[in-house]
């Protein structure tokens, strides 16, 4: 591994030199479940997040949106700040993002899933095995 500039860069790689997502437990991944234009940016993302997915676009969660084709996503997050869109195009292939008619606006992801989305998983073939969840309401 190189030392210097692409220091930070280098961290972020995983031993299969695959990209590794980190981000606090308090950030959720919400993914907008119809197709969406990807020629919008900042304030068309921001009204999807509120009108369509009927979130708070402020509150730093991620929101995901793909287009029809499933060629393109673009993420928008916000902080206390200001805003920012990540946006990605594939040269080939698709997403296996989930646009089929369920009646749901939104769902939500987890960062784990977010990476295998973007790295080409079908999520819905993928199998989640049994883990321990804390219940919060007992905790409390």
């Amino acid at each position: 591994m190189r030392r210097g500039r692409d220091n930070a860069a280098n961290r972020a790689v995983g031993a299969a030199g695959t990209r590794v997502i980190h981000l606090p437990a308090s950030v959720r991944v919400y993914l907008c479940v119809t197709a969406c234009d990807m020629r919008k940016s900042f304030d068309g993302l921001q009204a999807l997040a509120t009108q369509t997915m009927e979130l708070d676009p402020f509150a730093g969660h991620l929101f995901v949106f793909g287009n029809r084709r499933r060629d393109r996503m673009k993420i928008l997050y916000g902080d206390r700040d200001g805003f920012a869109v990540w946006a990605k195009r594939l040269e080939q292939g698709t997403y296996a993002m989930p646009f089929e008619p369920s009646g749901e606006r939104r769902r939500e992801i987890t960062a784990q899933e977010l990476g295998a989305l973007l790295s080409g998983i079908d999520l819905s073939q993928a199998k989640r095995r049994k883990r321990y969840r804390r219940n919060v309401a007992a905790a409390a």
